[in-house]
């Protein structure tokens, strides 16, 4: 019996590390689909692929995945070096992590929330620090003139940022976990009380709703408050 779980427990870790894999390739892919740029700044969507990867096999997954993802895009595309390099690492792995942490310790739709919620003000908070110490060095700029573009540039830029990779995890969350729990790599489905999947009923069909709402917004401060282009390829 020992063997046998240990052969279950060794084909679930190869499966959620191929699920990884594919996590990984899906994040660094989206680095070339798409990017919102803001002056020098631009982002795209991996934070959320990460994100979703973190809800699905916890923190440690997240962490891991967004170190894996920056390594490729600075190994292929690193134009800002390695100064670039640790902050895609700080940013990415910040609002991953944060929202994967929470959502361990309480596993439910509110978990989520508190969690994607949490990454934005974490995500935000984080990354003003470092573009007071950092940005200056690759950007070969007066620290003074940083400090002055926080409140209209950095800012509102990481906030937005924040809120679009949440509203995405909002609506994809759902059905790929369902995808994932059929395959079994998380173990058998457990069954939940009546009151629990009734409220899970509901918080699914709004959750996408309100993550569309969200995109939409953001998109339209992107475009028309911070002076952003859409830039595709």
């Amino acid at each position: 019996m020992s063997n046998l779980n240990s052969r279950q427990s060794s084909a679930t870790k190869i499966k959620k590390l191929c699920i990884a894999g594919i996590f990984c390739a899906l994040a660094f892919a989206s680095t070339f689909i798409f990017h919102f740029k803001v002056m020098f700044l631009s982002f795209d969507v991996k934070d959320a692929v990460v994100t979703l990867a973190g809800l699905l096999f916890g923190p440690i997954y997240s962490l891991s995945i967004s170190v894996v993802v920056a390594l490729l895009e600075f190994i292929t595309m690193g134009e800002t070096g390695f100064w670039g390099l640790l902050m895609d690492i700080l940013s990415t792995a910040t609002f991953s992590t944060v929202c994967a942490l929470i959502y361990k310790y309480k596993k439910n739709i509110w978990g989520a929330l508190t969690g994607l919620v949490s990454s934005v003000f974490a995500m935000t908070a984080v990354m003003l620090i470092f573009n007071i110490f950092i940005t200056p060095i690759y950007m070969k700029v007066d620290r003074s003139t940083v400090i002055a573009l926080l409140p209209t540039l950095f800012l509102p830029f990481n906030v937005v940022k924040g809120i679009m990779n949440a509203a995405i995890v909002m609506i994809l969350y759902k059905p790929i976990s369902r995808a994932v729990k059929a395959s079994r790599v998380l173990g058998a489905p457990t069954e939940r009380r009546a009151v629990d999947k009734k409220q899970q009923t509901i918080m699914s069909l709004l959750m996408p709703g309100i993550g569309l709402v969200l995109i939409a917004v953001s998109v339209l401060v992107f475009i028309f408050v911070l002076n952003g282009s859409f830039v595709l390829g």
